[in-house]
């Protein structure tokens, strides 16, 4: 199966940037992609929670996910929109990544676990929790035979999340994204490939890159990682556009049975 992942530059306007994503979609399903997975924020890269609550409403009816799943009928493929946010009843929002079937139907939703919350030495607090709910469940879906886990942005973090896809029986796990452009030179490829080699599976990650209509820039670079952490597609820039590799379970197999790390791992006490 041929996996793709698109790179955008997303802005304040969801009409806009859906048309930008339709572009893009049918280009790699054009070449042949089964299955293809768009950026963290793909239907509107907002400033803060006031101009979120302009655009995003309700999972059920939205307009956006109703035209990604028109958009994955038309094309027959799995269309997986790395996140948008959607409106909740205690007034935040989820960063809600959905994925629809070829015949248009949603698949499974992940609502992204870890948020980023941090005090960082002169600037402002960054407190992702006062405009974002988190979510508690990991997820998994099938894309044909292969199982997929999914992850957003700051999960990449922490590795525990990749190990439970990964015992879940992921053999491939999606990690759309919107990095910043410091964090992205320094920890996005090392990381990547980091989750890739420690759960031996394959890691596709679709980036925002670019200069924003926000005023933030991204990192892009968007990446395809086999499960012995070699990259195997990857865009060597912040401009939109489209990478594809052919993905299959065996090298997950091959992965796992040369460094059988899943079934090593062992239980052990932490001093007090």
């Amino acid at each position: 199966m041929k996996f793709a992942a698109v790179q955008m530059r997303s802005g304040m306007h969801p009409g806009a940037n859906m048309d930008a994503l339709e572009a893009l979609v049918g280009e790699a399903a054009e070449r042949g992609a089964h299955y293809v997975l768009t950026p963290e924020v793909t239907t509107v890269f907002a400033e803060n929670a006031a101009q979120l609550r302009e655009v995003a409403g309700p999972h059920e009816g939205d307009p956006y996910l109703a035209r990604a799943a028109a958009l994955a009928k038309t094309h027959g493929i799995h269309l997986h929109i790395g996140s948008q946010a959607v409106a909740l009843a205690d007034g935040r929002f989820a960063n809600r990544s959905v994925l629809f079937g070829p015949d248009g139907s949603e698949l499974a939703h992940y609502d992204k676990i870890h948020l980023f919350d941090a005090q960082i030495s002169g600037l402002n607090a960054y407190r992702e929790s006062e405009t974002y709910a988190g979510g508690d469940t990991a997820v998994t879906a099938k894309i044909g035979d292969l199982t997929l886990g999914m992850a957003i942005c700051y999960d990449m973090r922490f590795p525990a999340l990749f190990n439970a896809l990964a015992k879940a029986g992921a053999e491939m796990i999606s990690v759309p994204a919107a990095f910043t452009v410091p964090t992205g030179q320094a920890h996005w490829h090392v990381l990547l490939r980091a989750r890739a080699i420690e759960t031996g599976s394959w890691v596709i990650a679709a980036a925002q890159g670019g200069t924003h209509e926000n005023g933030r820039a991204t990192y892009g670079h968007s990446l395809i990682i086999d499960p012995w952490g070699r990259i195997v597609a990857e865009m060597d820039d912040d401009a939109p556009g489209v990478i594809l590799a052919e993905i299959d379970s065996e090298a997950v197999r091959e992965a796992r049975q040369r460094i059988p790390v899943l079934a090593n791992e062992r239980a052990f006490a932490v001093p007090e």
